[in-house]
């Protein structure tokens, strides 16, 4: 590959063979390139982004990275790492306003609609997402950022947004870096002791779910209402 761009022809260009094809004519290093727009000596941007693919091992795990990680990846530095989480961010916000309206009454759908900005994690995550009386999200909060295998949060903690921003009930969901989203005992009590909390504050807990990743032989998440935890 030529180590500019500007060498290319102009249909094998980023932007160009965007602006004449469309975005799904580029492979992930090409999109990449687009806001990284300029590469390093004896490096285009296109080899920059593919650099980092090799690096990270996927778009989920690139898009997982802070901004500080990024920064000091090869070819980035604090702007362009900057412009590359917008992207993600903004991508993972467009998928969750796309389902804005479809309730969140099945873990497939909840999977979905927070896969996005948990399955990569390499720390565990703790967020509720409120619902209103049709089950569509009203609102994401996040309780916890833990380590690499334990969330804590305190009932309480878990429930205040539910109960000021006066939710008709809510959804946990957490993720394992891990990717096997087995849950512990640690999790399945945890679980008991909010459902618990729910009912006597009156509000609904429709289900915990553990975003976890695709492998072959188990679904990428676990329900806990599937498993009859949660009622």
């Amino acid at each position: 590959m030529s180590e500019r761009i500007a060498d290319l022809p102009l249909d094998e260009r980023p932007r160009e063979k965007l602006a004449k094809f469309g975005p799904g004519a580029l492979d992930n290093a090409e999109l990449l390139a687009i806001f990284l727009r300029t590469g390093i000596v004896g490096r285009s941007a296109i080899q920059v982004g593919r650099d980092l693919l090799e690096h990270y091992g996927s778009i989920g795990s690139l898009g997982s990275a802070g901004a500080i990680e990024l920064s000091k990846q090869k070819g980035l530095g604090l702007a362009k790492a900057c412009q590359l989480v917008a992207a993600f961010e903004l991508g993972a916000r467009a998928a969750r306003e796309q389902i804005a309206q479809t309730p969140l009454d099945s873990p497939e759908i909840i999977y979905r609609t927070f896969a996005p900005q948990l399955a990569w994690l390499r720390h565990e995550k703790l967020i509720v997402a409120l619902l209103d009386t049709r089950l569509r999200h009203s609102g994401t909060v996040e309780i916890s950022s833990g380590n690499l295998n334990e969330t804590v949060a305190h009932p309480r903690e878990v429930l205040r947004p539910v109960l000021t921003r006066g939710a008709y009930g809510f959804v946990l969901i957490h993720n394992h870096p891990s990717g096997d989203p087995t849950p512990s005992r640690a999790d399945e009590h945890f679980t008991r002791r909010i459902s618990e909390a729910a009912d006597l504050m009156q509000v609904k807990l429709l289900d915990h779910v553990i975003v976890g990743r695709p492998d072959q032989g188990r679904a990428p998440y676990f329900s806990f209402r599937e498993a009859g935890v949660v009622a």
